[in-house]
């Protein structure tokens, strides 16, 4: 079991959050988007648009899998929660739900490269909010606010944990 799960839309700050948790409690860090890169050999982004969301999807969850078994902190691609296997993967570990207004996500993701996200980032964030909204409850113990800064963010996220294993 995973010592920390953070799922959230593209842009809420997943990867740099885990990332300083991890290393604030001396544990490992690990991000399934570079799992993904490290076993098909090129960037998530890339081989989302050359294999398509569906296959992108399988070997996400893959990675997913092989990444809950161990004591870490785990930041997941934002469309994690899209396929029923990886919410089933999801669904016993200690997962925290990043979220904050979109004005908020559009501003840190303008500069990056968000397939999913392409010509109309507004209306796609929109969008994928919708969609995955009710799934990133389904496998969250909690929404935590994601906005302000880095450190204010895995402030209220090490207090979720605390609480959680209380």
């Amino acid at each position: 079991m995973a010592l920390l799960v953070l799922v959230g839309l593209p842009g809420t700050g997943k990867t740099s959050v885990a990332q300083r948790v991890a290393q604030i409690l001396g544990r490992p860090f690990i991000d399934t988007d570079e799992a993904l890169s490290s076993a098909v050999g090129c960037a998530a982004s890339d081989f989302l648009r050359a294999a398509g969301e569906g296959e992108f999807r399988e070997k996400e969850r893959l990675a997913l899998e092989q990444s809950l078994g161990a004591d870490a902190v785990i930041a997941t691609g934002g469309g994690v929660v899209t396929t029923k296997a990886s919410r089933d993967l999801l669904a016993g570990e200690r997962t925290l739900w990043l979220d904050c207004d979109d004005e908020v996500i559009l501003a840190r993701v303008a500069d990056g490269d968000r397939p999913l996200l392409g010509d109309e980032p507004r209306a796609s964030l929109a969008r994928l909010r919708s969609e995955r909204e009710q799934w990133y409850r389904q496998v969250s113990r909690v929404r935590v606010d994601a906005s302000g800064t880095l450190e204010d963010v895995v402030a209220r996220v090490l207090s979720e944990l605390e609480e959680a294993e209380r």
